[in-house]
Formats: C-alpha cells, sequence, structure tokens
C-alpha cells in the first residue's frame, strides 16, 4: 500500500464506498437520509447557485459590480494569475472587504520549495473525508491524503468517481476539487483566452476566461447530463450538480482550482491584482497553494480538514459564504434544540426620510497636519489598529429582529432610553456643530455625518446613539438624550447576541490558527468573517428564499459604528497616558508620531484591542516632510512613502472598509 499522497496507478475504485468521519453527524442529514426543505444545502439547489451568482455584491462605489461566475488558468498553457500590485494606503482605505490577513512577505510565507511555510508541514485530518475528494493528474485522495484511484482522465470516470465516493454535505454541498492544469486537461477542460500582457485590463481577460470556460465545460459536460446530474446555473469555476431520486437530492460542487483566480469579486481582487482566493489562499501574501500539483493537494487537503474541524462546514466558494454557512449551521442546531436566537427574516433598512447618503454608519477616514508637538522627538511613524475589530464587535453586541416599530415625536424620545442604553434600532438625531463642544482639535469629529460649522440631521444606530452621549473623555460629546432632538426611531421589538456563537466559532478557530503558526487559515477566517458581514448589507447578495436571512444591513452599520466608537475611546486614552494624537485614522487604523521607546499598543492579546500594526523608523528625508507638509495630501503622500515596504503585508487586525 503506498504512502499518503501517492496514487495508485490505475483507475479502479475500492469496493467499499467511502466512510463518512464522525464530524459528519454535525447538521449534515437528517435522521431518514431524506434532506428536508428546511436544509438549505439539501434540496434547494438553487438556494446556492443564487447566493454563489450574486457573489459579486458592490458594496462600495469605487468598484463596480463584479460578473456572477468566473474561472481561470495557472499553468503553462493558461494565463497565470496577475501579477499582484500593492494597494496604496488611499486604495486601502477604500477597499470593500480590507486588505490582506497576515503581515507574510514573500520570504516568510512564499512558496519556496527550499523553505516551505510552516503551515505546509502540519498534519492533515481526517475530518473532511467523505465530504469533499481532491482530483489530480496522478491520481485522486481523500482529503486526508489517501489513495484512492488512478488518473481521471474522462468526464464518464468523474460520474463514476461521484457515484462511488457517496459524498454527503457539511454546511454546503459535497465537493470535489480539481486541482493542477493536467487533471483539467485529461477531462477535456482547457481554455486559451490569451495573455495578461495582451489586455489593458484584466477584467476583459477574465471576462473572456470565464466565457471560455462555460463553453468548454456545456461542451464536455454531456455524459454527466445523460446520467441523470442536473447543472444548476452556468457552470463556471464551480460547477454545481444535482441529482433527483425521489425525494432525495444528492448535490457535488465541482472545484476547479486553475481557473479560480477569474472569480474577480471582492473577495478574490480588484483592479489587476489577485487577493484571497478563498480557502486556496492568496498570491499576494504568500498563501496560495504551493506550485507542484501533489504538494498543492495535500495542502488543499490539509485545509478542507482545518476547515471541517474548526467551522464544522467545508469552506464555501467564496469566504463570504462559508460565513453563512456557519450562520445557518448555527441556525439549524437552534431550530432543532429550540434554545438560542434564531433569526428567520431579513432586517432591511426601514423606509426614511428619502433615499439613503451612503452608509448608514460610515468608517472614518480622516488625515491633518502634524504640529511642532506631534514632532518633537518623534523618529518612528506607528500604525495600530484593533485586532480583528469586526469579529470583536459581532460577538460583542446585540443585534436587533423581527419587524421594528415606527415611533415619532416624544414616543420616539421616551423609546430611547433603557436601562442598558438605547434599544437596538435607528434614530433621527440633530448632530450638533463640532466647534460649539468642547472637542479635542487633534481627533476627527465624533461621527462621520457631523459638521464642525452647522447642526446636522440624520440617522443613527443605537451604538452611535451610545456613543454620542458617551463623555468627551471616552471619545463622546457628553450628549444628554433631548440634546440631540431626537424625533423619530424604528425599533426592533427583539434583540439579542445573535451572532455569539458564530463569532465564538471563529474566534476559537482563530487561536488554533495563531497557536499553530497557520497564517493561511488564520487570513481565510479573517475574509471570512469580514466578507460575511460586507455582505450584510446587499439584498442582492441573498435573493434565495431560505438566504434572505442573512440580509442585516443595520447588524453591519452597528459592527462599523462599534468599532469606531472603540478605536476613538482608546485615542481619547492614548492621549491622556502619552500626550500623543494620531494624525491619520482609516476605519480602525491609526497612525502616531512617536519617539523611540514609546507603546501605545493595547498589552493584552484579546480581540479589539490595539496591537501594531506597522512600525518604522524615519529618515531624515521623510522627517523633513512631515514638518514640511502644508495639507493633509501632503501628509498622506508621506505616511505612503514611510509605509511602502509594508504595503503587501499588511495584517489581519485592520478591518478595511466594509
Amino acid at each position: 500500500m503506498s504512502s499518503p499522497w501517492e496514487q495508485i496507478p490505475l483507475f479502479a475504485l475500492p469496493e467499499t464506498t467511502l466512510t463518512t468521519s464522525p464530524s459528519s453527524t454535525d447538521d449534515v442529514l437528517p435522521e431518514d437520509d431524506v434532506l428536508s426543505d428546511d436544509d438549505a444545502f439539501s434540496v434547494d439547489a438553487d438556494v446556492f447557485v443564487e447566493a454563489d451568482q450574486a457573489d459579486s455584491e458592490p458594496a462600495a462605489a469605487a468598484h463596480p459590480e463584479s460578473p456572477e461566475r468566473s474561472d481561470a488558468a495557472e499553468a503553462d498553457d493558461a494565463p497565470s494569475p496577475p501579477t499582484p500590485e500593492p494597494d496604496s494606503e488611499a486604495a486601502g482605505s477604500a477597499a470593500v472587504d480590507g486588505g490582506a490577513e497576515d503581515a507574510t512577505g514573500s520570504e516568510e510565507a512564499g512558496n519556496d520549495a527550499a523553505d516551505p511555510p510552516v503551515w505546509e508541514a502540519l498534519p492533515a485530518g481526517e475530518d473532511a473525508d467523505g465530504h469533499a475528494l481532491i482530483v489530480t493528474a496522478a491520481g485522486t485522495f481523500t482529503p486526508s491524503g489517501r489513495e484512492l484511484t488512478g488518473p481521471v482522465d474522462s468526464v464518464e470516470k468523474l460520474d463514476k468517481l461521484i457515484r462511488w465516493a457517496s459524498l454527503t454535505p457539511l454546511g454546503a454541498p459535497a465537493q470535489i476539487w480539481v486541482v493542477g492544469q493536467g487533471a483539467c486537461e485529461l477531462l477535456g477542460w482547457i481554455i486559451d483566452p490569451g495573455s495578461e500582457d495582451d489586455v489593458d485590463d484584466m477584467e476583459a481577460l477574465r471576462n473572456r476566461a470565464a466565457q471560455e470556460l462555460t463553453a468548454v465545460l456545456h461542451a464536455t459536460l454531456t455524459p454527466l447530463l445523460n446520467a441523470g446530474w442536473e447543472l444548476r446555473g452556468d457552470p463556471g469555476h464551480v460547477v454545481h450538480l444535482s441529482r433527483s431520486i425521489g425525494t432525495f437530492t444528492s448535490m457535488v460542487d465541482v472545484v476547479i482550482e486553475p481557473y479560480v483566480w477569474t472569480y474577480w469579486n471582492k473577495d478574490f481582487g480588484w483592479h489587476n491584482r489577485v487577493g484571497d482566493m478563498g480557502i486556496l489562499g492568496s498570491p499576494t501574501a504568500g498563501t496560495y497553494l504551493p506550485d507542484d500539483d501533489l504538494p498543492a493537494a495535500r495542502e488543499l487537503g490539509r485545509r478542507l480538514a482545518w476547515c471541517a474541524k474548526h467551522l464544522g462546514v467545508l469552506p464555501g466558494p467564496t469566504p463570504a459564504r462559508t460565513g453563512a454557512a456557519l450562520v445557518d449551521k448555527i441556525k439549524r442546531e437552534r431550530t432543532r434544540s429550540g434554545k438560542g436566537i434564531v433569526v428567520t427574516t431579513p432586517g432591511s433598512v426601514p423606509p426614511l426620510d428619502g433615499p439613503p447618503r451612503g452608509d448608514l454608519e460610515p468608517a472614518v477616514g480622516w488625515t491633518r497636519v502634524p504640529d511642532a508637538q506631534d514632532l518633537d522627538g518623534a523618529s518612528r511613524l506607528v500604525s495600530i489598529d484593533q485586532r480583528a475589530a469586526y469579529l470583536a464587535s459581532a460577538g460583542m453586541l446585540e443585534f436587533g429582529y423581527g419587524q421594528p416599530t415606527h415611533l415619532t415625536g416624544n414616543a420616539a424620545a421616551a423609546a430611547a432610553v433603557g436601562d442598558k442604553g438605547a434599544p437596538f434600532g435607528l434614530w433621527r438625531i440633530t448632530l450638533p456643530p463640532g466647534q460649539t463642544l468642547s472637542l479635542p482639535d487633534k481627533l476627527p469629529l465624533p461621527h462621520p455625518h457631523m459638521l464642525a460649522d452647522q447642526p446636522v440631521q440624520t440617522w443613527v444606530t443605537s451604538v452611535s446613539l451610545d456613543g454620542l452621549c458617551s463623555p468627551v473623555a471616552d471619545g463622546g460629546i457628553g450628549a444628554d438624550l433631548d440634546d440631540l432632538d431626537i424625533t423619530e426611531a424604528w425599533v426592533h421589538p427583539q434583540q439579542g447576541r445573535a451572532l455569539d456563537k458564530w463569532a465564538k466559532i471563529l474566534r476559537e478557530a482563530r487561536k488554533a490558527a495563531v497557536d499553530t503558526d497557520d497564517a493561511a487559515t488564520k487570513r481565510f477566517l479573517g475574509t471570512c468573517y469580514k466578507g460575511y458581514i460586507g455582505r450584510m448589507v446587499n439584498p442582492d447578495m441573498w435573493t434565495a428564499k431560505q438566504m434572505q436571512h442573512h440580509h442585516q444591513p443595520l447588524w453591519r452599520a452597528s459592527i462599523i459604528a462599534h468599532c469606531r466608537w472603540r478605536g476613538r475611546r482608546v485615542a481619547m486614552r492614548i492621549a491622556r497616558e502619552h500626550n500623543r494624537w494620531p494624525v491619520r485614522t482609516v476605519t480602525d487604523s491609526w497612525v502616531y508620531l512617536l519617539s523611540g521607546g514609546e507603546d501605545i499598543a493595547d498589552p493584552s492579546e484579546a480581540l479589539g484591542k490595539m496591537s501594531v500594526e506597522k512600525d518604522v523608523v524615519l529618515t531624515d528625508p521623510l522627517l523633513s516632510a512631515f514638518a514640511s507638509a502644508e495639507d493633509v495630501h501632503e501628509v498622506n503622500l508621506a505616511i505612503k512613502a514611510a509605509f511602502a515596504d509594508d504595503e503587501d503585508a499588511a495584517d489581519d487586525e485592520g478591518e478595511g472598509v466594509l
């Protein structure tokens, strides 16, 4: 018997079918082995297809909507992923789902065979066995590395393999992963859209590749269709297959690894660069699979097993879909047990006074020109940010659900009074002019909608209502509720920590990744929670009936507001303790000019606490640039120049703009 990750030479299926691993008992099949209509991963295959096709939601005006499906190649006769271009500091502030998760440069995290990353040596577990298979040109394997067959050199053999394997879902449909261009060639899945050198816009190349791949798949999948399989939606880098026998529907997703790079949404990249490609990793950060097929298959199997073990679900086609699958797994568990909060309806923004003005709770983007006090003794430029900020807030906050009640006048003002602050909802208030308040002039105004010279009537979440009432020393304005002139409100009838278990599972999984130096899965987790929270805002992401409860824009707004107020409170503490003020803030990141020995980060390792993101020694020219800066544009240029060497290696603590 050959050792794991060595193929057996012929396509001969073992006499017995694969057995499902113990983890499969967790929320996979009903007791009668028939998937009910309540299981989002089973009967209604369109749930997955609709959600996947919508997974290109444009949450920021700076980024146009991505097409629904796409696929691509990473081989000698197919275009390789485009060379990553580091985001500028300004682009980073506008990127929808934040930047990279780990500060892992090419030297530390590259796929250099002579010095492979730490995580590639970690053992592969068996938790995904029975739920997924990996197909390479050399043969087929379980995720744990047990060899099954020789090469799958026809679509007929692929059908035979799928039927024999009898894979079961795990929070998502069962998966067949095709790894390497050689495996695609054996199946006839060859495309030649051209080279990135021949196009000015990588989006054009991606579209061409996606169209060619869909055409090739339609032309070659006939044996599967003749065998009783159905396609749900157009095939792309994921081929969604389903087959019904009586009341039982079997679903399998065939994921074509060499063509994933063309899925060009905010998870996978923007503007001629490749970002995070889900469980496969990020070429930019050096966490993508190894170059050679069998090492790549082994590492993919390890990650699939890791995801099954620590999240209890298979990875979705995007990180955001993985986050949603975990939410749904918890929802099914709570529905069966009758314990815990179960949210089954969307939380759409109620009708307000006219069209919304961008985000209800925008993230902060602010810069100021440093003065002599800021430059006194300064020799370093340090950026700090909240460790896994959105994940921390998601687990702390109580979110509203159910049909909100519309209140006006005195009833609205009275509803804001509560023992633990205002109940979850939206409140129409008047923000006083900033210059009429005793606020520090070296911080941005407390709320992004606030103006210095005039009052502003606007809608805010309960998080901001409580934040504004906090003392100035804690980041607020010290307002009483009467000072804010509440005239209208939408208040939810129920509220609770709906995402507490979700956040706990992700938090514990993140700790497991950190403890084992597994930067690849740590980064993946960051893209899961950031991607999911980012996509709460758009109903087009969740059009399928059984997915609509993921549309929760007010939850997202509350999370952003919570991180913003928490960061402002920390900035006030740093000012008291160190007499240092920031020169820039973007979302949850704060940039300071510091002397050689100053340490302003939090000592705690807890999520949400401030950790050092970047720390550079300033050269004389850079110090001169800060000293001579006359406007915020020149300050931003100086900050960008100082952090230039770190642009490719943003860490996972900063969240970017969702």
